[in-house]
């Protein structure tokens, strides 16, 4: 059986408010810095954006073999083991974030098809297929890429007051930087998916509209019963059930940070009728939308 070590994330967040970091790994076979298990199967419960500086090399990432080389972007999520199997002259950058204790205002950023997906699709539903077609940024793209690590590197570095928020802000700037430089290459599997991508996106961004499958179809370019089988494979959910939830979460944080009536939040985010979104925030967040609110104060 093989070894998988569980890696911690307090080996590689200095600050526990600011759990974003940068790991450098050169054109060699040593290990780069403490708690390098580059070569090792290991596991995490953050994430890790990989930008490949030089070299080639092979990626294993749950038992499936990745060619990656110079240009190459793709995230790994964590949950799943990985090392590298082969390195040849293979130098990295390593961009190591953990959404789940960031402030990422994800309802903008699924608003960009390429970020939904390198960060969330891709990643998810991973295959010898789809990886073929994986962000290869150009030689200007890769140097401002790595310019932009560079300032966030800086900005850890410093002990200084914002130095959190200034790296939180060059992180941002990193993901809408590569999500902008997304470009879906014409292979069926992946342009699947990208179409999935486009569909989440017009959920996030108009999600006051009163989408019909047939009508989404349409803009996917394919049948509502493929569709619905796409977005079910990606997702783990239905159109319909992802636009609730996009509702219900525009609701909490509405609910979180403006002191309208519960009646009015529930219109605002898309519900004609405040019972039925009471019941649907109740199974969504265990409490109802007066008790998530007053947990809060």
């Amino acid at each position: 059986m093989e070894l998988v070590f569980q890696a911690k994330s307090e080996f590689y967040f200095s600050d526990p408010d600011c759990p974003v970091a940068v790991k450098r790994v050169a054109a060699s076979n040593a290990a780069q810095h403490l708690h390098d298990l580059t070569t090792e199967p290991h596991r995490h419960d953050f994430a890790e954006l990989v930008i490949i500086t030089a070299g080639n090399g092979v990626q294993v990432v749950d038992g499936g073999e990745y060619a990656v080389s110079l240009g190459d972007v793709f995230l790994i999520q964590g949950n799943g083991a990985h090392y590298f199997l082969e390195r040849n002259r293979v130098s990295m950058i390593n961009v190591l974030y953990d959404p789940a204790r960031l402030p990422l205002p994800f309802g903008w950023l699924r608003r960009l098809p390429g970020y939904n997906v390198i960060f969330e699709l891709e990643p998810s539903v991973r295959s010898a297929e789809t990886f073929k077609h994986h962000l290869k940024l150009s030689a200007a793209e890769l140097a401002e890429a790595v310019e932009i690590v560079g300032k966030l590197e800086r900005e850890l570095e410093q002990d200084t007051p914002g130095a959190e928020l200034a790296a939180f802000q060059r992180l941002l700037e990193l993901i809408v930087f590569i999500s902008r430089c997304y470009d879906a290459p014409p292979a069926e599997n992946l342009a699947a998916v990208m179409r999935v991508g486009r569909i989440i996106s017009l959920l996030e961004s108009e999600f006051m509209r009163e989408w019909r499958l047939e009508e989404l179809a349409k803009l996917a370019a394919t049948s509502p019963n493929n569709l619905l089988r796409l977005f079910r494979t990606v997702t783990g959910t239905s159109p319909v059930d992802y636009l609730i939830r996009v509702r219900l979460r525009r609701a909490a944080e509405a609910l979180k940070n403006t002191p309208g009536a519960v009646a009015e939040i529930a219109a605002d985010c898309g519900f004609a009728d405040s019972n039925y979104f009471a019941r649907k925030f109740r199974a969504a967040y265990g409490v109802s939308p007066r008790e998530f609110r007053k947990r809060l104060l």
